[in-house]
């Protein structure tokens, strides 16, 4: 007469993440940028400085006149 509960029950869906836990938001984006951009900026004055240009420049040198 009543049907008996089935063995296997389907699974559950998980359920969907809340909105804060989807990702990075705006503003960690924002943040993210302007680090990468002073990274950037920082890297740019050391290896256009002074000092950096001449080591370079002279390794370069020194690796073209070393040349058969």
């Amino acid at each position: 007469m009543f049907s008996s509960p089935c063995p296997n029950p389907p699974a559950a869906t998980p359920a969907p993440a809340p909105a804060r836990d989807r990702g990075m938001s705006t503003a960690e984006y924002a943040m993210g940028t302007i680090a990468a951009v002073a990274l950037a900026g920082v890297l740019y004055f050391v290896v256009t400085s002074d000092a950096v240009s001449a080591a370079l420049t002279s390794i370069v040198v020194d690796a073209l006149q070393s040349s058969p």
